[in-house]
């Protein structure tokens, strides 16, 4: 990692956020994962308050918790992040993804760029090289700017029937533009990596993205309490060729990055602030001198996300460990990179940086699902692992 980009690694308000994540470290009890709360710039160790960041997020006095309870002392939060990457390396202490037994949910085509670059893929038939000519009808035909649209709305229906008697409707539009939000399981709990981690495609893509994105935590009566960062990883070629594929794009090992904290809100933080919150995101080619950068402001955004929230829990379905929710992101790079007219593709040891001023940055590397250490420690490990240390899980 640059050295450069430290000051962006954490919010720009590091003193008054409150900040909580997890981390391995090694303890007189054992080795295993611990929660941690950042404080003023400090990492404290607050296991023994909270032995699973679901439990802490379900706590009515979860901003008391971590900004108070008594903690074990770990020393900067900018040391811990620098190690991280060789911490991991050589099996000492470092950030783990700060969710554990939430279920990982995602929306898709909640950006009217989105949707369009949803519609390319599946008009292209994941081929790339045909994306820029299926674009530029594409365009021609529906046009650039949907974001005035509410989905679900008398326009949105008119909208529908116009592209339907011109025979572009799509089931992305669908959607994207229809009453009912595309949300969909992106990871299995325990199975996201967070800051420093590498992350994971499958050797058989040939056209992949990152999905830079904000992601919320929602506890188990469907309450957001707070909000991190997250890379939900896509692969454009496996899903253009079928919207059936989307679980062999999206659940990978490795193919989930959120962090690196989550910001609890607070009276300075809240959903609100996530609705006007910007994210930025840079690609920095470890073979080439490839760089891209670009931003999506989530004011832009198709549906609020209370309502994404309320159509992931409620009646219908709930989540009694609570749940992460992906967003959705406006940002597809169509950046030409290997050759005019391809467009934007992965090579592996990319670094990619996904950032935003109140939440700070996800940075992980690119590799290959089958190269990256397999998913082992899931939740009956963290159980027996909870247990041998003398920590109940509650």
């Amino acid at each position: 990692m640059n050295a450069s980009t430290q000051p962006n690694w954490l919010p720009f308000d590091l003193d008054s956020a409150l900040l909580v994540g997890r981390m391995w470290r090694h303890t007189e009890a054992g080795e295993g994962p611990c929660v941690i709360a950042i404080r003023r710039g400090e990492v404290f160790d607050i296991t023994e308050s909270a032995s699973t960041m679901a439990d802490l997020l379900d706590r009515a006095d979860r901003v008391q918790i971590a900004s108070q309870a008594p903690g074990e002392a770990l020393g900067p939060v900018t040391e811990l992040l620098t190690q991280t990457r060789a911490a991991r390396a050589c099996g000492k202490q470092y950030i783990l993804a700060p969710c554990d037994l939430q279920a990982i949910k995602a929306c898709g085509v909640t950006f009217a760029v989105s949707l369009i670059e949803r519609v390319i893929e599946e008009e292209a038939g994941g081929d790339r090289d045909k994306a820029a000519s299926v674009r530029e009808n594409i365009t021609a035909l529906i046009g650039t700017d949907l974001s005035k649209i509410r989905p679900g709305s008398d326009a949105a229906a008119r909208l529908k029937e116009e592209l339907l008697r011109r025979g572009a409707w799509s089931q992305y539009m669908e959607v994207g533009l229809g009453p009912d939000a595309e949300v969909f399981t992106k990871s299995q709990p325990m199975s996201a990596v967070g800051f420093g981690a590498p992350i994971g495609l499958l050797a058989s893509s040939g056209w992949n993205n990152p999905e830079p994105e904000i992601v919320l935590a929602v506890d188990s009566k469907g309450e957001p309490v707070g909000a991190t960062l997250g890379n939900d990883v896509n692969l454009r070629d496996i899903e253009g060729r079928s919207a059936l594929l989307l679980g062999k794009c999206k659940d990978n090992n490795a193919s989930c990055a959120i962090g690196p904290f989550i910001r609890l809100f607070d009276g300075d933080f809240t959903l609100d602030t996530v609705r006007q919150t910007s994210v930025s995101l840079r690609v920095e080619g470890a073979d080439d001198d490839f760089v891209l950068e670009g931003v999506s402001h989530m004011s832009q955004i198709s549906r609020d996300p209370a309502d994404l929230v309320a159509q992931t829990h409620g009646d219908h379905h709930q989540y009694p460990d609570g749940f992460m929710l992906f967003l959705g992101t406006m940002f597809s790079p169509i950046m030409d990179r290997d050759a005019p007219g391809s467009g934007f593709t992965h090579h592996l040891g990319d670094l990619v940086t996904i950032s935003a001023p109140p939440l700070g940055a996800l940075v992980n590397t690119v590799g290959l699902c089958t190269e990256i250490a397999p998913w082992t420690f899931s939740v009956r490990a963290l159980y027996r692992n909870l247990s041998s240390r003398g920590l109940t899980g509650l």
